[in-house]
């Protein structure tokens, strides 16, 4: 086994990290995400016709590059790097890979395209705090509970006589909602007795659709409420959504999938962060004096440094090894945030008085560690139900009787 980068992926990683160097600056980012859309719409043209960013990981015949999971994680850890506020994360991260694996041919010939070209964005929407559930990264998702429940809560479907579907209630935190041109919405179907989760189409224009960007803790991750009065919704994929439990089966193993994937490549963003973190944390060092000499020239300070390039490293090799086995994404991602975590930290405080304040960067690194714990984990629970699943302390999941 060769572990060593291709020629192509170099190639991918070295021009993003020119790009991302020369536009997505500190100052930058803080401009882009104040705009309307939440992120820099002209750059993330250029990233779509220049670099096929946003169909990195999509089939050719779709109008993607044909790379894979590996590819995709390199580009993850590059825009992790720089902090860039994209439609990356929801759009070829979480919703292609979903309409690729569930829609018909015609869904899949009719939005893929458009999302590889970058004319379109896309997101996955489901109720409340669940992503990281529905996404089977910090539990079991095959119940549905994360869905809100059958009977309130969360997001309705109805069949209506002339076939069409419509959907009722409303969802929050859904990255880039107040701007995807494309939503992927986990709706209950078939009543309280037989309710079924399905996920349906709804663009962005819809009528009846209403949506509001909130305020969040971390500013590139821009984040929206949704609410569905009555919207017209087209079902992803063939199933007749009659509630036999076929359809569902499909989905929330799709779901799954996408969340070893996601978790793969949220893992290399987290490496990326925490890596550039550290490499200004010791350039700042090196410069900043006391007593005399550069604090960077204490032992105390060189050992803490040196405990945190080994834990960003070890994050680094798991998240590679993630890209390679996203089976491994779970533990990668919680290696990944912890060491996103301790850069962010030590940044903060070897920078003395001016990281703390908002005009420094340094905030803006812990509050994507933060954020992204409260979005993807926490880490006790992804390492736990990595656990669960390997059977470490009983029966593996797959083994467990229904």
């Amino acid at each position: 086994m060769d572990a060593a980068f291709t020629a192509e992926q170099d190639e991918i990683r070295r021009t993003l990290h020119e790009l991302l160097a020369k536009h997505c600056g500190p100052q930058d980012v803080k401009s882009a995400v104040r705009t309307p859309v939440g992120h820099d719409a002209a750059l993330w043209g250029r990233l779509a016709a220049e670099l096929g960013l946003p169909g990195l990981a999509l089939p050719e015949e779709y109008g993607g590059v044909g790379c894979t999971t590996a590819e995709l994680a390199l580009a993850c850890e590059e825009t992790g790097r720089a902090l860039l506020p994209s439609p990356l994360l929801a759009t070829a991260v979480l919703a292609a890979p979903l309409i690729a694996a569930l829609g018909t041919d015609a869904q899949k010939s009719a939005l893929l395209p458009l999302i590889a070209r970058g004319e379109r964005t896309a997101t996955l929407a489901v109720p409340g705090t669940s992503l990281a559930l529905a996404l089977g990264l910090t539990g079991a998702n095959a119940d549905g509970e994360w869905a809100g429940g059958g009977r309130a809560g969360g997001v309705q479907a109805k069949r209506m006589p002339d076939g069409a579907w419509r959907l009722y209630g409303e969802a929050g935190q859904v990255l880039d909602g107040h701007s995807a041109q494309l939503l992927l919405v986990a709706a209950h179907t078939g009543g309280f007795a037989r309710s079924r989760t399905l996920l349906f189409v709804v663009h962005g224009d819809a009528e009846g659709l209403r949506r509001t960007r909130q305020t969040t803790l971390d500013e590139t991750r821009s984040q929206a409420r949704i609410q569905l009065r009555d919207v017209e919704g087209e079902l992803l994929g063939d199933g007749d959504g009659d509630g036999d439990g076929g359809d569902f089966i499909g989905i929330h193993d799709a779901l799954a999938a996408t969340g070893r994937t996601a978790a793969a490549c949220l893992a290399a963003e987290a490496v990326g962060a925490a890596a550039e973190a550290l490499e200004r944390t010791v350039a700042y060092v090196k410069e900043r004096e006391q007593f005399g000499r550069a604090i960077g020239s204490f032992q105390a300070v060189k050992h803490r440094l040196a405990d945190l390039y080994v834990q960003v490293q070890a994050a680094r090799s798991a998240a590679y090894y993630a890209a390679w086995d996203p089976g491994a994404g779970a533990l990668a991602l919680a290696q990944g945030l912890d060491a996103l975590r301790s850069a962010a930290s030590e940044a903060v405080q070897l920078h003395g008085g001016i990281g703390f304040t908002w005009e420094h960067e340094a905030h803006l690194y812990f509050k994507r560690a933060a954020a992204d714990e409260l979005l993807f984990g926490p880490v006790h629970r992804l390492r736990g139900h990595a656990a669960d699943q390997a059977g470490l302390f009983g029966p593996a999941a797959a083994e467990v009787p229904a």
